[in-house]
């Protein structure tokens, strides 16, 4: 009675902003059902809308809008930069490569820019230190620009000496380009950003998030990790820059990943991918075109293509590609990931390679570093356990490689874990490899890390904990947005 008498149009206003979110849960809902997404996830959205009041709007905008279709950067901008990349002209399939990787070939053509990058040499690193001390040394020697991108800049020991030689590559002359994820990289210190910018280095957040955006991009992350200096030498794979991939933390050993040295014309594509996410965040055209390499590296070098995924795509390239390839394997399939959250897809079409036969392993961390992430992961062990799929649990540290090997031609490796985030939520980079040589040196890598590893038995994982097994099944309810 008092409300009313001081705010006599209180009653109306409550009417009047219940009936806008009505219209607006009822607007969305429509968005949901023209979208065509899977029925058991529209349906799954709806119910949220309307049994969770408020609550629920909040978490679509958040976790259940969908960019498909978004353009990243202008049409015009798009085509200056496929003119000044200038990607040589596919190299014709060579008679050595197998018909499967044809298919996955014809693929990736179809999907992104048409492209085979022959004659690369690529060096492998699975320890940090040996690639952090090589992707500083290559940045010493710069001459022209440096164009780096990461998920996460610690400004911890390791992330200070990139940031310091940054600096002074920044004063010699040498263009220095930088991106991070805004979130990835929540805790660089704004000292840090005026320091590098003070020295002439280009800095800047990808996807920044500001009061108005919060909502709209906190669920989407830019994962890459891609370094090209000069044109000439490129750098791709899973470390970030920190001290936990160089020397460890106090608690544990350093974290075991995957990342790749490449130079030839590959370095062509990683350009490319870094202009796009130059040009979306700075609106800024990229002019540093590649280099091209009319002499082939001295050491024989490898077929390469490289794929790139995100949400504003048509298709979940990275995934498409996991999908064809897995489907395609004969003889062997080996995947390491740090979290394994496969779509229903994906699952099943390891379960019929194993039930085929195939010699299906499986490599995650013993202990990961997110508690969700590992009872979301136990959720999937039996099911795949039950297939055939051998699944082994790497004990020497975190386990943090993306790797996917296929019989003894393929091997792709990149930003890309195996889950639902990465396939379709964030921005991802990988390279897929056609080549016998590298195959057979992954293979390698991969039987020394099962030295480190205990396979998982049927009979082991059925004796744990009552409530373990009743929390992996509810965490992975939430799968999809982990």
């Amino acid at each position: 009675m008092i409300l009313a008498e001081l705010f006599p149009y209180a009653n109306l206003v409550y009417d009047i902003l219940t009936v806008l979110y009505f219209l607006t849960v009822l607007a969305v809902i429509v968005v949901v059902l023209s979208e065509n997404r899977n029925p058991v996830k529209s349906m799954a959205w709806m119910l949220v809308l309307v049994l969770l009041p408020v609550v629920g709007l909040v978490i679509y905008l958040v976790f259940g809008r969908s960019l498909r279709g978004m353009r990243v950067i202008s049409r015009s901008h798009l085509r200056e930069l496929k003119r000044m990349n200038d990607f040589p002209e596919a190299v014709s399939m060579e008679p050595s490569l197998s018909e499967d990787s044809r298919q996955l070939v014809s693929l990736v053509n179809k999907l992104t820019e048409p492209h085979l990058f022959d004659s690369n040499d690529i060096t492998v690193f699975t320890q940090g230190q040996e690639k952090f001390e090589a992707l500083l040394h290559d940045i010493g020697q710069a001459r022209e620009y440096i164009h780096l991108q990461y998920f996460i800049i610690e400004d911890d020991e390791t992330g200070r000496r990139l940031i310091n030689l940054l600096e002074r590559k920044s004063r010699e002359g040498v263009r220095v380009r930088v991106l991070y994820d805004y979130v990835g990289s929540f805790y660089m210190r704004s000292r840090v950003l005026k320091q590098l910018r003070a020295a002439g280095v280009d800095v800047h957040p990808f996807l920044k998030l500001t009061f108005t955006q919060f909502f709209f991009r906190l669920n989407w992350r830019n994962h890459r990790k891609v370094v090209v200096i000069d044109g000439e030498i490129g750098y791709v794979g899973g470390m970030n820059i920190a001290d936990r991939y160089v020397k460890g933390t106090a608690k544990e050993l350093p974290w075991r990943d995957t990342h790749l040295r490449i130079r030839g014309e590959a370095v062509a594509a990683l350009q490319y991918s870094f202009a796009i996410d130059w040009d979306f965040t700075t609106r800024e055209l990229l002019n540093n075109p590649p280099k091209h390499f009319d002499v082939p590296p001295a050491i024989p070098g490898h077929l390469v293509q490289m794929v790139s995924s995100g949400p504003t795509g048509r298709w979940n390239n990275i995934s498409f590609v996991f999908l064809k390839a897995i489907t395609l394997a004969k003889r062997c399939l080996y995947i390491q990931t740090p979290y394994f959250l496969p779509s229903d897809s994906l699952l099943k079409a390891m379960q019929s390679a194993a039930l085929a036969g195939i010699d299906v392993r499986l490599m995650i961390p013993r202990k990961p570093d997110s508690v969700m992430l590992r009872l979301a992961t136990g959720s999937y062990i039996k099911e795949c356990m039950l297939s055939g799929v051998k699944v082994y649990y790497y004990e020497s540290g975190m386990m943090h490689a993306k790797v996917l090997i296929i019989d003894d031609e393929f091997v792709t490796t990149g930003s890309t874990n195996f889950d639902f985030r990465s396939f379709e939520h964030n921005f991802e980079f990988n390279a897929l490899v056609y080549s016998k040589e590298f195959n057979s040196k992954m293979k390698a890598i991969f039987e020394e890390d099962m030295a480190q590893c205990t396979r998982v038995s049927m009979g082991k994982w059925k004796q744990r904990p009552l409530m373990q097994k009743a929390l992996e099944s509810i965490v992975r309810l939430l799968s999809p947005i982990l």
